[in-house]
């Protein structure tokens, strides 16, 4: 997509953050204390990045999840910027700016936290997910039966 059509179909918010390697204030977006089931998808492209099974409250106001749905669909880059070393998340198919990731997640979930702008994402409620064509992820909301 054109950088013109993504001007026309995003927020000033969502382009800033995912064109322009932006960063939404903390305690003040959309998903950092949400905690309804259903999964993230890239605000640009629609493809599913993260699922609220992998969220936690990590504190930092922005949202955060062990792990993203599919490690394929999200790349990660070295970021030098403002005089910091961290890794950057971006969409593998939009090429979006998502946030990072930082090793400090829950040990006993992999140890990793994507640290995500919710200007980044469009999240899809479980009770949704058949209606916008990604009735596939309602298995990642299935009780697995303990042996």
């Amino acid at each position: 997509m054109k950088k013109a059509e993504l001007k026309n179909k995003l927020t000033p918010e969502q382009y800033h953050v995912t064109q322009e390697n932006g960063t939404e204030p903390p305690f003040a977006n959309a998903y950092w204390n949400n905690h309804e089931p259903g999964i993230y998808v890239d605000v640009v492209t629609g493809k599913p990045l993260f699922s609220s099974t992998d969220k936690f409250d990590s504190g930092t106001g922005w949202p955060s999840f062990t792990k993203p749905i599919n490690p394929a669909m999200v790349e990660e880059h070295s970021d030098t910027g403002f005089g910091m070393t961290r890794v950057e998340a971006r969409s593998k198919d939009s090429d979006s700016h998502l946030g990072h990731v930082f090793p400090d997640g829950p040990r006993d979930q992999g140890g990793m936290r994507y640290c995500i702008n919710s200007a980044s994402l469009r999240f899809v409620p479980l009770s949704k997910l058949d209606a916008e064509g990604l009735g596939e992820y309602k298995k990642l909301f299935e009780k697995t039966p303990k042996k």
